[in-house]
């Protein structure tokens, strides 16, 4: 009878547990909430910066309705954390003036931010003034961004400056007319991860950009209208480019000691194709290229 009664508990706590996980499993936000509000769907908060305070880690935001303005400060996440606003159109984080869009600062945690439109104006349309950064990423073990449009931003779209190693997974994204769209400069450790189906355009600087332990790789992904370098590794920095175009900026691919590795790449309509200031740009063969500049690979790609 013990045996019994001890496993009744034990499953009347398990089953306690699970369904405290159903109802808090998802928290809501709405341009029409309020930050009093509990954030369940029929009572969602008004702001992200609400939602994560009230959230324990590892649970999910979604978003209802329209644009959410939340211009007076970044929205910090510091645990493990899934945004996923796929399920309402129009949402947008405003970042205005000298503030970022999510700073996480999340060490040894995953985080993930999916659909969004992160907008650095007072919304679509409304020009200026500008956020500074939609994403900056401080520490986290694992951030996934999928999914989401970033735009109008006087840094980058994404910027990783991390102390610690670092895997940024980057699907199905838009980062377009913003200073720079992904920028790598890690302080410690190492950053590495993928981006693929990315569409980068209007830069006014570079579209892909990294300095030290940089390893990453690009996949079906546009680049393109750089005013800057589309692609551009510094010093310590690897990047893999594949089966992706390049195209329409002021130098296609540069390194300043860094290593570009390319292959089966659509390379048209750049001023200059290639600068190469130290480090390597090593070539399979088998990239389509419009000769622009004098200066060509200087390293090759063994197929096998």
């Amino acid at each position: 009878m013990k045996k019994i009664a001890l496993s009744i508990v034990v499953l009347s706590t398990y089953l306690l547990f699970q369904c405290y996980g159903i109802v808090n499993a998802q928290i809501f936000v709405s341009a029409t909430g309020n930050d009093s509000h509990s954030c369940a769907a029929t009572a969602p908060c008004l702001s992200f910066h609400q939602a994560i305070s009230s959230e324990s880690p590892g649970l999910e935001i979604n978003c209802l309705g329209s644009a959410l303005d939340e211009s007076a400060a970044a929205t910090n996440i510091t645990k493990t954390i899934t945004i996923d606003c796929h399920g309402a159109s129009g949402t947008y984080l405003v970042a205005v003036g000298s503030n970022n869009g999510f700073v996480i600062n999340a060490p040894g945690d995953v985080v993930t931010l999916r659909g969004l439109n992160i907008d650095g104006t007072n919304g679509p349309g409304a020009g200026g003034p500008f956020g500074l950064n939609a994403v900056v990423i401080q520490a986290a073990a694992i951030v996934n961004i999928e999914d989401c449009v970033i735009e109008n931003f006087a840094q980058s779209g994404i910027s990783v400056t991390t102390a610690a190693n670092t895997v940024l997974n980057i699907k199905n994204t838009t980062i377009r007319t913003s200073a720079n769209g992904i920028s790598f400069a890690p302080t410690g450790g190492s950053v590495n991860g993928s981006i693929d189906h990315a569409t980068i355009v209007k830069m006014s600087g570079d579209g892909i950009t990294g300095t030290g332990a940089v390893y990453f790789t690009v996949t079906n992904s546009v680049i393109s209208n750089a005013a800057g370098v589309g692609v551009n590794a510094g010093a310590g920095a690897v990047l893999e480019v594949d089966s992706s175009s390049v195209s329409n900026s002021r130098t296609g691919f540069a390194t300043s000691g860094g290593i570009i590795r390319i292959s089966r790449n659509v390379i048209y309509d750049n001023t200059a194709n290639y600068s190469i200031s130290g480090g390597t740009i090593a070539t399979s063969g088998d990239n389509k290229v419009s000769v622009n500049g004098s200066t060509v690979p200087n390293g090759t790609i063994t197929q096998q």
